[in-house]
């Protein structure tokens, strides 16, 4: 299966290592990265930090939504007087010439984006597959699972796992579970760094292709 053109990157909930992998998918498969919505920590948001992970090659783009709460977007927006439109969002996807794109979400698939609808909502109107990132702790599986259900409800493609650190190891028993292949594991490291992505993306790239 060839790689597709756009990679939707989603977890299990929020801080669980969705944007170091996602410079980890941008390095390693020469792609553009793109968060469309960023809620709180303005002055160094989750494309500021994939920026100093990748090489210059990869092209960041402006996220769609910059809101001030570090909260869920439906309330950070709430707050500002606006309201997250699934259609600006869809509609702001950018024009990456030809390179794949990594699409960071908000949290994990049920956070809300407005009153109405969730990410999970948003991965359906872009059409696009999902790497579900897993980061292995405690209450991982349960988590894991969860979403592993959400996806299948709403008949989201999955083209893998990929899980982060290394609390304990059940990779395999949530990939038997959820029928998800696995598709790389990024071990624990207290500094990741430019050259750490760099590490990950070059060990990253032969199975990732392979797999998907």
């Amino acid at each position: 299966m060839e790689i597709p053109s756009a990679i939707f990157v989603t977890g299990t909930s929020t801080g669980i290592g969705k944007t170091l992998i996602s410079a980890v998918l941008t390095e390693a498969l020469g792609a553009d990265y793109w968060k469309p919505v960023q809620a709180g920590n303005l002055d160094n948001t989750d494309s500021h930090l994939v920026r100093k992970l990748v090489t210059s090659s990869a092209h960041v783009h402006p996220e769609t939504y910059r809101l001030l709460k570090a909260s869920s977007p439906h309330i950070a927006a709430r707050e500002e007087g606006v309201r997250v439109s699934l259609e600006r969002i869809v509609e702001s996807v950018p024009d990456t010439h030809g390179r794949p794109l990594v699409i960071e979400g908000a949290g994990g698939l049920l956070v809300p984006l407005n009153q109405d609808e969730f990410v999970a909502d948003l991965i359906i109107r872009l059409k696009i597959p999902v790497v579900l990132v897993s980061r292995n702790v405690l209450g991982s599986i349960n988590h894991s699972m969860l979403t592993a259900l959400a996806c299948r409800e709403k008949n989201i493609p999955v083209l893998g796992w990929i899980f982060n650190d290394d609390y304990l190891d059940y990779d395999e028993e949530i990939v038997g579970w959820s029928g998800y292949p696995k598709l790389a594991s990024i071990p624990f490291t207290k500094n990741p760094d430019r050259a750490f992505v760099v590490e990950q993306a070059d060990r990253l790239r032969k199975d990732l292709t392979a797999s998907i």
